[in-house]
């Protein structure tokens, strides 16, 4: 699927199979929704919008549609002076969910994507990561200045299919806007 990238451990443990499937099918509504709603993500995603514009449009399917929390501070990480609080968290079994992040502007240029992986690997509560970044970012006269979903898929990437390679994130999921 264009605009979708999914990386997973290179060996699931069996136990988490069933998991990992209700992981995917709630990727799949992800990716339906933008698609159907492409049209109405170019008319908030311009050159100076505020990122809360495309945090609220996706948070339609997130939060009201499929249950996930908004802005839940998970259960802190021992010898880590950390308050982790996503802008989506599901719950899929006690200890275990997804965390949801929504960015923008600061996705490559400020390595939001790294510190979103590394949340996720830090975080007690969550085994997966939804991603959700712009294909573009745009210049003020409308050209595109950096294409974060390509960047982003490429370095998440670099953290799964090989168990020397692996951080505590059975999946990650990418998604373009």
């Amino acid at each position: 699927m264009e605009g979708y990238a999914r990386h997973v451990k290179a060996v699931i443990p069996s136990e988490y199979a069933a998991e990992l499937q209700t992981v995917d099918g709630l990727a799949l509504q992800l990716v339906e929704h933008i698609a159907l709603t492409r049209e109405m993500i170019a008319t908030i995603h311009v050159h100076g919008a505020q990122s809360k514009a495309i945090q609220e449009h996706i948070a339609t399917l997130l939060r009201v549609q499929l249950g996930f929390g908004e802005e839940v501070v998970l259960t802190p990480q021992t010898g880590f002076v950390t308050h982790a609080r996503p802008d989506f968290f599901y719950p899929l079994a006690p200890h275990r969910g997804i965390i949801a992040e929504v960015e923008r502007g600061g996705t490559i240029t400020n390595n939001h994507d790294l510190k979103d992986l590394w949340k996720a690997h830090v975080a007690p509560d969550a085994h997966h990561l939804f991603l959700i970044v712009p294909t573009n970012n745009w210049k003020a006269d409308g050209t595109p200045r950096e294409r974060p979903f390509q960047v982003v898929s490429r370095r998440l990437g670099a953290f799964f299919g090989s168990p020397r390679r692996e951080i505590d994130v059975l999946s990650a999921h990418v998604f373009a806007y």
